[in-house]
């Protein structure tokens, strides 16, 4: 049987804590998807279509994942595709806290069985957001060796670009 899983998140844009916990998550499982969630609460800097192509380019490496884009409760997207894992990583005590709410409300809306699997993040990306990555790029601050390099490209061009 395959074992099959999911890492979702709005990866706007994806950090190298995020690159390490796909990377690892890979090796886990079968198949893993990379879900990109469209976050109405939220304004991105990159567009779904932008943001699908550089986690593509960053993770052309790994041979499989795939990637998707989705909308609405994760728990209704793994229930259609019927995934046994959602992947979720950790970097302090404060993300253990909501992940533990948000796995225990999935575990009530999940139908097959879903199981939520927590990783934590490589120490050196622990205090990586992509919302400080968007706060220090807009203020001109230097990212280097916290984004894969394609995807530093990418937030450097977008922001001299507004």
């Amino acid at each position: 049987m395959k074992r099959t899983a999911i890492y979702a998140g709005s990866f706007d844009p994806i950090t190298n804590g995020h690159l390490d916990i796909i990377e690892r998550a890979a090796n886990m499982f079968d198949s893993l998807t990379v879900g990109i969630a469209v976050n109405s609460s939220k304004t991105p800097l990159f567009t779904l279509d932008e943001r699908k192509r550089i986690i593509s380019k960053v993770t052309e490496h790994i041979p499989n994942i795939e990637i998707d884009v989705f909308d609405g409760l994760l728990a209704e997207y793994v229930n259609k595709h019927g995934f046994e894992a959602v992947v979720r990583g950790l970097r302090a005590t404060t993300d253990f806290e909501y992940e533990i709410q948000m796995a225990q409300m999935n575990a009530r809306l999940y139908t097959g069985g879903t199981e939520t699997v927590f990783l934590m993040t490589d120490p050196r990306y622990s205090f990586i957001s992509s919302s400080l990555i968007k706060e220090v790029v807009s203020y001109g601050g230097d990212v280097d060796g916290l984004l894969p390099d394609y995807a530093n490209e990418m937030i450097k061009t977008k922001v001299d670009n507004q």
